[in-house]
């Protein structure tokens, strides 16, 4: 792993990375390779790094809260997202009939028929920055590309709605309440969304956005126009705490006698959702789907993970009880590329298991 890791390095796909291994609750390898930063400044990597999550801000943050908040009878996955944001409009046939409306549970498994993006400029140059307000409704309103459960497409804009929904249903916004309900009780004490400046030499730097390197502030378009307070990206941490998340969801919910999630519960969110098996996912994490090649290719089926756009991995296996944790930044470089890293390092690590 050391060798093909420093191999992508020198071919300038990522300026470094932090792996983290760990079976049956020990660490294999907790380890950084390269640099965090390589311009203005060259800045080596350390394994303390904290990363853009990107979208692993889904299944970490958001997808566990709207679960804890099923737990708690505050919502149901059935409800229809209208519920909540009354000006969400549905699909419409071409006779002008509408869909069915969608529910919680079809934008957890990006079903809903929303189209993945929406244009950011327009937003930014109509409203300014940020505009949470402008994007909940432009998402609200925007055209349905397919009707709900019969489509598999990956949005963001479905997550940018489910943290909408955190807020309305708790008044508390989804930096709060991850922090109070899941990160806080799990000892994460370097995850976060919006970080203060006083954690930004920790943070490993993503691009240089109109003259300014972004460290510290999330690098997703909408997720910024969201005020870094966003469902689909925004969440900052590192492999030592993602190492805790992780073994969370191993132990079927609970870490050192705290508990975040049911058993039932970790089984609902990573098995494939009953109803849409054409899909690929549980709620909020990827089990089988076009997405998966960051679990390699010899962990069992019953492997599940996310990535994230700015570089960033996760994959657990229940089967053999082993996580693995890649954090990259490959967006800091001109020609990024992790897909096939990650895909390598997951056969590697699964092939070592004996």
């Amino acid at each position: 792993i050391d060798d093909l890791i420093n191999k992508e390095i020198a071919a300038g796909h990522l300026p470094g990375a932090v792996l983290m291994v760990a079976r049956k609750g020990a660490v294999v390898i907790r380890k950084a390779y390269g640099n965090a930063q390589v311009y203005p400044d060259t800045i080596p990597m350390t394994p303390g790094k904290m990363f853009d999550m990107a979208s692993l801000t889904k299944p970490v943050a958001t997808a566990t809260a709207i679960m804890i908040l099923v737990e708690r009878g505050q919502l149901r996955l059935m409800d229809p997202v209208e519920k909540f944001i009354p000006e969400y409009t549905r699909y419409i046939y071409e006779d002008g009939s509408p869909a069915e409306p969608i529910r919680l549970y079809h934008l957890l498994t990006h079903t809903s028929g929303l189209p993945p993006y929406t244009d950011f400029k327009a937003l930014k140059s109509e409203f300014g920055a940020p505009c949470p307000e402008a994007v909940i409704h432009r998402i609200a309103t925007i055209e349905k590309q397919y009707p709900p459960g019969l489509h598999f497409a990956y949005s963001c804009l479905g997550f940018i709605t489910l943290g909408e929904i955190i807020r309305r249903v708790t008044g508390m916004d989804i930096d709060e309440f991850t922090v109070k309900n899941i990160f806080k009780p799990l000892n994460m004490q370097s995850t976060m969304f919006t970080p203060p400046e006083k954690y930004f030499s920790r943070i490993a730097p993503t691009e240089i956005v109109n003259g300014v390197l972004l460290k510290g502030f999330v690098h997703d378009p909408l997720a910024r126009l969201m005020g870094g307070l966003s469902g689909n990206a925004g969440l900052f941490s590192s492999a030592n705490d993602l190492a805790i998340f992780a073994q969370m969801m191993l132990n079927g919910g609970t870490y050192k006698g705290t508990r975040i999630l049911s058993l039932l519960t970790v089984k609902a969110m990573t098995t494939i959702y009953p109803e849409l098996e054409f899909s690929g996912r549980g709620l909020g994490w990827d089990v089988y789907s076009d997405y998966r090649s960051n679990m390699g290719d010899i962990f069992d089926k019953s492997c599940y993970g996310h990535t994230g756009f700015t570089g960033t991995s996760i994959v657990i296996d229940p089967q053999t009880k082993t996580f693995i944790i890649l954090l990259t930044n490959r967006v800091h470089m001109p020609h990024g590329n992790v897909i096939a890293l990650r895909s390598k390092v997951a056969n590697m690590v699964a092939a070592s298991i004996v």
